[in-house]
Protein backbone atom coordinates (compact mmCIF):
# COMPACT_ATOMS: atom_id res chain seq x y z
CA UNK A 1 0.00 0.00 0.00
CA UNK A 2 3.03 2.14 0.57
CA UNK A 3 4.48 1.76 -2.24
CA UNK A 4 1.67 1.96 -4.14
CA UNK A 5 0.90 5.27 -2.60
CA UNK A 6 4.47 6.76 -3.20
CA UNK A 7 3.74 5.65 -7.11
CA UNK A 8 0.51 7.32 -7.49
CA UNK A 9 1.60 10.61 -5.31
CA UNK A 10 3.60 12.40 -8.32
CA UNK A 11 0.42 12.58 -10.07
CA UNK A 12 -1.68 14.27 -7.25
CA UNK A 13 1.55 16.34 -6.76
CA UNK A 14 0.64 18.06 -9.74
CA UNK A 15 -2.96 18.07 -9.64
CA UNK A 16 -2.04 20.14 -6.37
CA UNK A 17 0.55 22.17 -8.53
CA UNK A 18 -2.70 22.72 -10.66
CA UNK A 19 -5.09 23.43 -7.86
CA UNK A 20 -2.54 25.88 -6.52
CA UNK A 21 -2.23 27.90 -9.85
CA UNK A 22 -5.85 28.34 -10.14
CA UNK A 23 -6.46 29.11 -6.35
CA UNK A 24 -3.97 31.59 -6.38
CA UNK A 25 -5.47 32.90 -9.75
CA UNK A 26 -2.11 32.40 -11.39
CA UNK A 27 -3.75 30.63 -14.14
CA UNK A 28 -7.61 31.93 -14.46
CA UNK A 29 -10.25 30.09 -15.65
CA UNK A 30 -10.25 31.62 -18.92
CA UNK A 31 -6.65 29.61 -18.67
CA UNK A 32 -7.75 26.34 -17.39
CA UNK A 33 -10.34 25.89 -19.55
CA UNK A 34 -7.87 26.87 -22.87
CA UNK A 35 -5.53 24.58 -21.10
CA UNK A 36 -8.36 22.07 -20.80
CA UNK A 37 -9.26 22.70 -24.63
CA UNK A 38 -5.86 22.01 -26.06
CA UNK A 39 -5.33 18.66 -23.91
CA UNK A 40 -8.37 17.31 -24.56
CA UNK A 41 -8.21 17.70 -28.55
CA UNK A 42 -4.08 17.68 -29.20
CA UNK A 43 -2.12 15.52 -26.43
CA UNK A 44 -4.46 13.15 -25.41
CA UNK A 45 -5.60 12.43 -28.67
CA UNK A 46 -2.11 11.96 -30.08
CA UNK A 47 -1.39 9.37 -26.74
CA UNK A 48 -4.67 7.68 -27.39
CA UNK A 49 -4.16 7.16 -31.22
CA UNK A 50 -0.38 6.05 -30.38
CA UNK A 51 -1.54 3.62 -27.94
CA UNK A 52 -4.31 2.54 -30.49
CA UNK A 53 -2.11 2.63 -33.29
CA UNK A 54 0.11 -0.56 -31.33
CA UNK A 55 -2.96 -2.62 -30.49
CA UNK A 56 -5.05 -5.34 -32.62
CA UNK A 57 -9.10 -4.98 -32.67
CA UNK A 58 -9.16 -8.35 -30.59
CA UNK A 59 -6.90 -7.08 -27.77
CA UNK A 60 -9.32 -4.26 -27.42
CA UNK A 61 -12.74 -5.93 -28.80
CA UNK A 62 -13.04 -8.19 -25.18
CA UNK A 63 -16.00 -9.51 -24.77
CA UNK A 64 -15.85 -10.60 -21.33
CA UNK A 65 -14.47 -7.79 -20.14
CA UNK A 66 -16.89 -5.27 -21.73
CA UNK A 67 -19.38 -6.82 -20.43
CA UNK A 68 -18.22 -7.55 -17.17
CA UNK A 69 -17.10 -4.06 -16.95
CA UNK A 70 -20.76 -2.76 -18.13
CA UNK A 71 -22.56 -4.66 -16.03
CA UNK A 72 -20.52 -3.65 -13.07
CA UNK A 73 -20.93 -0.25 -14.01
CA UNK A 74 -24.89 -0.37 -14.54
CA UNK A 75 -24.70 -2.12 -11.24
CA UNK A 76 -23.93 0.98 -8.79
CA UNK A 77 -25.56 3.72 -11.67
CA UNK A 78 -28.84 1.99 -10.98
CA UNK A 79 -27.83 2.10 -7.32
CA UNK A 80 -27.46 5.49 -7.55
CA UNK A 81 -30.81 6.03 -9.53
CA UNK A 82 -32.71 4.08 -7.16
CA UNK A 83 -31.62 6.53 -4.45
CA UNK A 84 -32.27 9.58 -6.14
CA UNK A 85 -35.90 8.46 -7.41
CA UNK A 86 -36.70 7.10 -3.32
CA UNK A 87 -35.44 10.74 -2.37
CA UNK A 88 -38.05 12.49 -5.14
CA UNK A 89 -35.68 13.95 -7.78
CA UNK A 90 -36.88 14.03 -11.37
CA UNK A 91 -34.86 12.31 -14.12
CA UNK A 92 -32.52 14.49 -14.99
CA UNK A 93 -31.22 15.21 -11.85
CA UNK A 94 -31.29 11.47 -11.11
CA UNK A 95 -29.23 11.24 -14.12
CA UNK A 96 -26.41 13.38 -13.33
CA UNK A 97 -26.32 11.83 -10.09
CA UNK A 98 -25.19 8.39 -11.79
CA UNK A 99 -22.86 9.57 -13.98
CA UNK A 100 -21.02 10.89 -10.99
CA UNK A 101 -21.27 7.56 -9.76
CA UNK A 102 -20.34 5.79 -12.73
CA UNK A 103 -17.57 7.72 -15.08
CA UNK A 104 -14.58 8.25 -13.93
CA UNK A 105 -11.34 10.56 -15.19
CA UNK A 106 -10.09 7.35 -17.19
CA UNK A 107 -8.81 9.80 -20.28
CA UNK A 108 -6.88 12.51 -18.25
CA UNK A 109 -5.94 10.68 -15.03
CA UNK A 110 -6.22 6.84 -15.81
CA UNK A 111 -5.03 6.23 -18.79
CA UNK A 112 -1.49 7.71 -17.88
CA UNK A 113 -1.72 6.47 -14.70
CA UNK A 114 -2.54 2.90 -15.05
CA UNK A 115 -0.20 2.86 -18.35
CA UNK A 116 2.79 3.80 -15.79
CA UNK A 117 1.59 1.69 -12.82
CA UNK A 118 0.50 -1.54 -15.22
CA UNK A 119 3.26 -1.31 -17.52
CA UNK A 120 1.96 -1.36 -21.50
CA UNK A 121 -0.06 -4.35 -21.24
CA UNK A 122 -2.82 -2.08 -19.63
CA UNK A 123 -3.51 -0.15 -22.78
CA UNK A 124 -5.93 -2.42 -24.06
CA UNK A 125 -7.77 -2.88 -21.11
CA UNK A 126 -8.06 0.66 -19.96
CA UNK A 127 -9.56 1.29 -23.62
CA UNK A 128 -12.27 -1.19 -23.24
CA UNK A 129 -13.23 1.40 -19.80
CA UNK A 130 -13.45 4.21 -21.88
CA UNK A 131 -15.14 3.07 -24.63
CA UNK A 132 -17.71 1.84 -22.21
CA UNK A 133 -17.73 5.37 -20.67
CA UNK A 134 -18.05 6.98 -23.78
CA UNK A 135 -19.99 4.90 -26.05
CA UNK A 136 -22.92 3.66 -23.44
CA UNK A 137 -23.31 6.24 -20.30
CA UNK A 138 -22.02 9.30 -22.32
CA UNK A 139 -24.87 8.85 -24.41
CA UNK A 140 -27.47 7.45 -21.87
CA UNK A 141 -27.13 10.45 -19.81
CA UNK A 142 -28.20 12.77 -22.89
CA UNK A 143 -31.61 10.59 -23.42
CA UNK A 144 -32.09 10.74 -20.07
CA UNK A 145 -32.05 14.21 -19.75
CA UNK A 146 -34.14 14.84 -23.04
CA UNK A 147 -36.28 12.06 -22.15
CA UNK A 148 -37.08 13.53 -18.04
CA UNK A 149 -37.53 16.97 -20.59
CA UNK A 150 -40.36 15.12 -22.13
CA UNK A 151 -38.45 14.95 -25.76
CA UNK A 152 -38.27 11.52 -25.72
CA UNK A 153 -35.87 9.50 -27.90
CA UNK A 154 -36.82 10.91 -31.31
CA UNK A 155 -34.76 11.97 -34.01
CA UNK A 156 -33.57 15.38 -32.51
CA UNK A 157 -31.90 13.43 -29.26
CA UNK A 158 -30.67 10.46 -31.40
CA UNK A 159 -29.01 12.83 -33.95
CA UNK A 160 -27.97 14.49 -30.44
CA UNK A 161 -26.22 11.56 -29.10
CA UNK A 162 -24.44 10.76 -32.74
CA UNK A 163 -22.88 13.70 -33.53
CA UNK A 164 -21.83 13.95 -29.62
CA UNK A 165 -20.28 10.46 -30.74
CA UNK A 166 -18.76 11.89 -33.26
CA UNK A 167 -16.85 15.06 -32.32
CA UNK A 168 -15.25 13.26 -29.42
CA UNK A 169 -11.61 12.78 -30.27
CA UNK A 170 -11.19 10.27 -27.55
CA UNK A 171 -13.54 8.02 -29.69
CA UNK A 172 -11.62 9.87 -33.12
CA UNK A 173 -8.50 8.99 -31.99
CA UNK A 174 -9.51 5.07 -30.54
CA UNK A 175 -11.10 3.90 -34.23
CA UNK A 176 -8.19 5.74 -36.17
CA UNK A 177 -5.22 4.13 -34.15
CA UNK A 178 -7.39 0.68 -34.83
CA UNK A 179 -8.09 1.77 -38.11
CA UNK A 180 -4.15 1.91 -38.85
CA UNK A 181 -3.24 -1.14 -36.77
CA UNK A 182 -5.45 -3.00 -39.09
CA UNK A 183 -3.69 -1.74 -42.11
CA UNK A 184 -0.43 -3.24 -40.97
CA UNK A 185 1.50 -0.11 -41.98
CA UNK A 186 4.14 0.99 -39.98
CA UNK A 187 4.18 4.17 -38.78
CA UNK A 188 6.65 6.43 -40.60
CA UNK A 189 9.54 7.64 -38.12
CA UNK A 190 8.43 11.28 -38.52
CA UNK A 191 4.82 10.69 -37.44
CA UNK A 192 6.05 8.68 -34.59
CA UNK A 193 7.92 11.07 -33.18
CA UNK A 194 5.54 13.44 -33.54
CA UNK A 195 3.01 11.42 -31.72
CA UNK A 196 5.33 11.11 -29.19
CA UNK A 197 6.68 14.53 -28.38
CA UNK A 198 2.85 15.83 -28.55
CA UNK A 199 1.70 13.21 -26.17
CA UNK A 200 4.17 13.03 -23.60
CA UNK A 201 2.44 16.51 -23.09
CA UNK A 202 -0.67 14.97 -22.07
CA UNK A 203 0.10 13.13 -18.90
CA UNK A 204 1.38 16.53 -17.51
CA UNK A 205 -0.85 19.08 -18.76
CA UNK A 206 -3.83 16.85 -18.34
CA UNK A 207 -2.99 16.55 -14.23
CA UNK A 208 -2.46 20.02 -14.02
CA UNK A 209 -5.39 21.13 -16.05
CA UNK A 210 -7.58 18.70 -13.66
CA UNK A 211 -6.36 20.43 -10.60
CA UNK A 212 -6.51 24.12 -12.09
CA UNK A 213 -9.99 23.39 -12.53
CA UNK A 214 -10.52 21.95 -8.66
CA UNK A 215 -9.87 25.61 -7.79
CA UNK A 216 -13.56 27.01 -9.31
CA UNK A 217 -14.99 23.81 -7.55
CA UNK A 218 -16.58 24.19 -4.02
CA UNK A 219 -17.94 21.88 -1.52
CA UNK A 220 -21.11 22.88 -1.05
CA UNK A 221 -23.79 20.15 -0.71
CA UNK A 222 -20.91 17.86 1.38
CA UNK A 223 -23.52 15.64 2.30
CA UNK A 224 -25.04 14.56 -1.13
CA UNK A 225 -21.89 14.94 -2.65
CA UNK A 226 -20.24 12.88 -0.23
CA UNK A 227 -22.61 9.83 -0.70
CA UNK A 228 -21.90 10.61 -4.66
CA UNK A 229 -18.63 9.98 -3.83
CA UNK A 230 -18.71 7.09 -1.76
CA UNK A 231 -20.52 5.71 -4.87
CA UNK A 232 -17.65 6.16 -7.19
CA UNK A 233 -14.87 5.59 -5.07
CA UNK A 234 -16.42 2.81 -3.31
CA UNK A 235 -19.30 0.94 -4.58
CA UNK A 236 -18.00 1.44 -8.29
CA UNK A 237 -14.82 -0.50 -7.98
CA UNK A 238 -16.82 -2.84 -5.51
CA UNK A 239 -19.10 -3.40 -8.07
CA UNK A 240 -17.05 -3.73 -11.31
CA UNK A 241 -14.87 -6.42 -9.06
CA UNK A 242 -17.82 -8.21 -8.22
CA UNK A 243 -18.74 -8.03 -12.07
CA UNK A 244 -15.59 -9.18 -13.71
CA UNK A 245 -14.31 -11.45 -11.02
CA UNK A 246 -17.09 -13.37 -10.06
CA UNK A 247 -20.30 -12.97 -12.00
CA UNK A 248 -18.47 -12.52 -15.50
CA UNK A 249 -15.14 -13.58 -15.11
CA UNK A 250 -12.41 -11.96 -17.19
CA UNK A 251 -8.50 -12.50 -17.46
CA UNK A 252 -7.09 -11.75 -13.93
CA UNK A 253 -5.01 -8.93 -15.82
CA UNK A 254 -7.58 -7.24 -17.76
CA UNK A 255 -9.64 -7.22 -14.13
CA UNK A 256 -7.47 -6.07 -12.06
CA UNK A 257 -7.15 -2.74 -14.11
CA UNK A 258 -10.50 -2.44 -14.89
CA UNK A 259 -11.28 -2.47 -10.98
CA UNK A 260 -8.53 0.05 -10.46
CA UNK A 261 -10.30 2.36 -13.62
CA UNK A 262 -13.55 2.05 -11.57
CA UNK A 263 -11.65 3.41 -8.17
CA UNK A 264 -10.94 6.89 -10.23
CA UNK A 265 -12.65 9.48 -8.68
CA UNK A 266 -15.49 11.30 -11.03
CA UNK A 267 -14.91 13.09 -14.50
CA UNK A 268 -15.00 16.64 -15.15
CA UNK A 269 -16.77 16.28 -18.21
CA UNK A 270 -19.97 15.20 -15.92
CA UNK A 271 -19.97 18.92 -14.85
CA UNK A 272 -19.60 19.93 -18.06
CA UNK A 273 -22.47 18.04 -18.99
CA UNK A 274 -24.53 19.21 -15.47
CA UNK A 275 -23.47 22.59 -16.73
CA UNK A 276 -24.09 22.76 -20.30
CA UNK A 277 -27.97 21.19 -19.40
CA UNK A 278 -28.40 23.27 -16.38
CA UNK A 279 -29.11 19.89 -14.72
CA UNK A 280 -27.37 20.32 -10.79
CA UNK A 281 -24.03 21.32 -11.74
CA UNK A 282 -22.56 22.68 -8.02
CA UNK A 283 -23.52 18.82 -6.72
CA UNK A 284 -21.38 17.78 -9.71
CA UNK A 285 -18.92 20.09 -9.16
CA UNK A 286 -18.37 19.51 -5.49
CA UNK A 287 -18.80 15.59 -6.10
CA UNK A 288 -15.82 15.91 -8.05
CA UNK A 289 -13.35 18.24 -5.52
CA UNK A 290 -14.96 15.75 -3.09
CA UNK A 291 -13.88 12.26 -4.65
CA UNK A 292 -10.62 13.86 -6.21
CA UNK A 293 -9.24 14.79 -2.83
CA UNK A 294 -10.35 11.11 -1.28
CA UNK A 295 -8.90 9.23 -4.27
CA UNK A 296 -5.22 10.15 -3.36
CA UNK A 297 -5.90 7.35 -0.23
CA UNK A 298 -8.60 5.21 -1.59
CA UNK A 299 -7.18 4.90 -5.25
CA UNK A 300 -4.15 3.54 -4.31
CA UNK A 301 -5.74 1.57 -1.61
CA UNK A 302 -7.75 -0.29 -4.23
CA UNK A 303 -4.59 -0.25 -7.02
CA UNK A 304 -2.71 -2.29 -4.04
CA UNK A 305 -5.53 -4.63 -3.39
CA UNK A 306 -6.27 -5.91 -6.99
CA UNK A 307 -2.29 -5.66 -7.51
CA UNK A 308 -2.36 -8.96 -4.97
CA UNK A 309 0.79 -9.53 -2.53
Amino acid sequence: MAEIFFRTLPFFAIIGLGYWAGRSRFFTEEATGYLTRFVFYFPLSAMIFGFAANLSFAEVFDPTLILGYLAGTLAVYLLVTAAAVIRGLDVPTAAVEAQCAAIGNVGFLGLPMMAILFGPASVAPMMVVLSVDLVVFSSLIVILINAGRGQGLGTATLKLVGLGLLKNPMILSITAGLAWSASALPIPEPVNDFLTILGGAATPGALFAIGASLASKSAERVQISGWLSFAKLVLHPACVAIAVLWLIPAAPFSAAVAIAAASLPVAGNVYMLAQHYGVAPHRASAAIFISTVLSIVTVPAVIAWVSGP
